[in-house]
């Protein structure tokens, strides 16, 4: 029977597919995505050490991962997680941080999952290779990490008017990048945030500066001066180890 005649009379058609843009042709459309954990821990003793200590865990149990020192507490570690499938954060990641004396700082747990806009040029690598590579890039040492929500009044806007806000935000955003002041990592967690937030942002950089630059500059955008309705609390981590 097909999906057509198996859907209940009246009911929308349901489509999680993500898509791009034309490749030979043809609308790029795909059903897969990464998803990223950001968790922040309090530790006991010296932060450093645990986060070797860390490390050397997840490279024993062969997850990748990158280990950051939190700049703002010299008393916790940041450790960024990712796969494309979520089973990976319960099955495997969640075994190497057990048995430890870590504390969780709830304040600072961040999951969501990649999604496209429709004009990728390349959707594989926009869904599951590019945020890796950022996080992963050895020249990119300053990570900041935050969630954000928007005012309801944004999901009124007709298409054509969220069009043009979000193109303004990305046109900045890649201003950034092509002078390699800044790199984004951007993530839905609609339904997944305990906060209720609707994103989870990364920006990734040499320099710290610049990061905090952008997010200032973003500022002035008509999205986050009159669709923003919440921002942070902002993560700021130094790389220490990455596991490969």
């Amino acid at each position: 029977m097909s999906d057509e005649a198996k859907r209940e009379p009246g009911l929308p058609t349901i489509d999680v597919h993500e898509y791009g843009g034309k490749r030979e042709g043809a609308r790029q459309m795909m059903n897969r995505r990464l998803f990223m954990q950001l968790l922040v821990y309090e530790v006991d003793g010296k932060a450093d050490h645990e986060a070797g200590e860390l490390a050397g865990r997840f490279r024993h149990a062969h997850v990748p991962a990158v280990i950051y020192a939190d700049a703002m507490d010299p008393s916790s570690v940041g450790v960024l997680t990712w796969s494309e499938e979520p089973v990976h954060f319960v099955h495997a990641v969640r075994p190497v941080l057990q048995g430890t004396s870590l504390r969780l700082r709830r304040d600072f747990s961040m999951i969501g999952r990649t999604y496209a806009t429709g004009h990728e040029p390349d959707l594989e690598h926009a869904l599951l290779r590019r945020a890796v590579e950022n996080v992963s890039h050895e020249a990119y040492r300053w990570h900041v990490w935050y969630p954000l929500r928007r005012t309801g009044g944004f999901a009124r806007l007709e298409p054509h008017d969220q069009a043009q806000i979000l193109r303004e935000h990305a046109q900045l955003g890649m201003a950034y990048g092509a002078q390699e002041l800044a790199h984004d990592i951007r993530l839905a967690c609609h339904g997944l945030d305990p906060g209720d937030n609707e994103f989870v942002i990364g920006l990734v950089g040499r320099e710290l500066h610049p990061l905090s630059h952008l997010v200032q500059a973003m500022r002035r955008t008509r999205q986050t001066s009159e669709f923003i309705a919440k921002m942070g609390p902002f993560f700021v981590g130094y790389v220490l180890h990455r596991v490969g």
